[in-house]
């Protein structure tokens, strides 16, 4: 039979490319390559004002949004994260532009 060691080889090869396994590790490394980790910023509280939703930080760089060092009011995406700082706590934050805001995103009070 002429052409059955091909056609034996390009069953094995489509078996081979289609194998859920494979399939599964590659959309592992796909997603672990798409979700960056959140850079967070040290920061100080100075301000926070509950029922606008806002709080004032003297913070560090802020990579993501290329900002550097200053003392700024941001807004934040859920008004629960203010009960969890004081004036005065550092505490570390990620920020993003929300719908042109500034965001915060993240807040968490530092040991």
């Amino acid at each position: 039979m002429k052409g059955t060691p091909m056609k034996t080889l390009l069953l094995m090869t489509a078996l081979v490319l289609t194998h859920p396994a494979i399939h599964a590790e590659s959309l592992k490394a796909a997603s672990e390559e798409a979700a960056p980790t959140q850079a967070m910023t040290e920061a100080v509280v100075r301000k926070i004002d509950k029922d606008a939703g806002k709080i004032t930080l003297k913070h560090g760089a802020i990579p993501n949004l290329d900002m550097p060092p200053m003392t700024m009011v941001f807004r934040v995406q859920q008004p629960a994260m203010l009960e969890s700082a004081d004036v005065g706590d550092a505490v570390l934050f990620h920020a993003e532009r929300v719908n042109g805001l500034l965001t915060i995103t993240t807040l968490q009070k530092t040991p």
